[in-house]
């Protein structure tokens, strides 16, 4: 192993790491900022560890080109066909995944899961996994735009607004670049919260977000154009966080009595105004404790709480721990049943003809940078 960089944290190595093998299914149109969201945190493992800890293969059917969104062609690495020994399967959606997927992809996916391979989804694939029968009894994610549709069409599927929800052998995520945090969680899993960090620095990513974080869902986009008075009313909560508007003030500004606003909130909502409140002011301040510096009795001043004992109820209440738990990183650190398997110790064979993987490409252009191996794994 090369002689670990200047100011770089080594592990001792103890023995070599299993390589997890995943396979990357194009659909149509699918998004290109989510594919890469997903591979270059991998890259990086590798880089960073000096080790090939992950290898990736992009798939279509027949290994023909596939056209992203943004009008790029990719020349896929195999046929799905192939009989590729992956780890993982994950489906890359983007516009109108549902239309582009046929009997082929389905037959195909079901045989992968039959195999017992961790399926997963990014952006829109979850449709597809859906279309399949795969996400049935399945916590799922998937982009803010088809979540009242997919679960409209699937009502068997435990749908979230989770930026991405890792369930037993299924990992989906929404689109843009939740992707990249689900696989460093993933990766923080198998290697260790160092390699994750390591890899967030190289990218310039300020925060890894988790399992917990959830989309910002438009409210306009659930609601439509038909309740602006609801619209209206939530918008005077969002802009009054600390200085708290009573429920017979937010009435008054929207001509409404308490009672109209009440079953405005339950009938579109599904709870009630205090407590559709209560929850902007905890989601803003989990933003504030995990990007600022104020202490915990500034953020619960900040989110119109009168005592920090009342906040730290509301908040272990409602996210299942603490503020200071929150803030000290906690929640990242708790035990968590990994969901890939390493059944796959060499790299894929094709034919009888070992193929070069773009993780070892990339692997060996890496070793002259001086970030090659700077984070050694245990």
């Amino acid at each position: 192993m090369s002689a670990t960089p200047k100011g770089a944290v080594a592990l001792t190595a103890a023995k070599k790491p299993k390589t997890v093998t995943i396979g990357f299914l194009l659909m149509n149109n699918f998004t290109l900022i989510s594919l890469a969201s997903a591979i270059e945190p991998l890259r990086m493992a590798n880089q960073l560890s000096g080790e090939e800890l992950y290898q990736w293969f992009t798939l279509s059917p027949g290994g023909v080109q596939v056209q992203a969104s943004d009008g790029l062609t990719v020349t896929p690495d195999a046929a799905m066909e192939e009989q590729l020994k992956l780890d993982i399967v994950i489906v890359c959606g983007g516009y109108a995944a549902q239309h582009s997927a046929t009997k082929e992809h389905f037959s195909w996916l079901q045989q992968q899961a039959r195999q017992h391979r961790t399926l997963g989804a990014i952006c829109t694939g979850s449709w597809v996994l859906a279309q399949a029968g795969l996400l049935d009894h399945f916590e799922a994610s998937i982009h803010w735009e088809c979540i009242a549709s997919l679960k409209e069409a699937f009502p068997k599927i435990e749908l979230s607004s989770k930026l991405f929800s890792i369930d037993r052998e299924r990992m989906t995520s929404s689109g843009g670049t939740a992707p990249l945090d689900m696989m460093l969680n993933l990766i923080a899993r198998e290697h260790g919260k160092q390699l994750s960090a390591g890899i967030s620095d190289m990218f310039i990513y300020d925060r890894v977000r988790n399992e917990q974080d959830q989309q910002r869902v438009p409210l306009k986009h659930v609601l439509g154009s038909t309740q602006p008075k609801l619209l209206e009313i939530v918008a005077l909560m969002e802009s009054n966080l600390e200085e708290l508007l009573t429920l017979d003030e937010l009435a008054n500004y929207a001509h409404l009595s308490r009672r109209q606003l009440e079953r405005l909130f339950q009938k579109y909502l599904h709870c009630s105004p205090s407590r559709y409140y209560l929850k902007l002011r905890l989601v803003r301040a989990r933003q504030l404790l995990k990007q600022s510096s104020l202490s915990i009795i500034e953020v619960a001043s900040a989110c119109g709480f009168a005592s920090t004992p009342h906040f730290s109820k509301c908040y272990r209440e409602y996210f299942g721990l603490p503020p200071r738990e929150e803030r000290q990183g906690l929640s990242d650190l708790r035990p968590v049943t990994p969901v890939m398997s390493h059944a796959t110790t060499q790299p894929p064979v094709i034919n009888s003809e070992p193929r070069v993987s773009s993780a070892m490409k990339a692997l060996a252009q890496a070793r002259d940078e001086p970030t090659f191996a700077s984070i050694m794994l245990h």
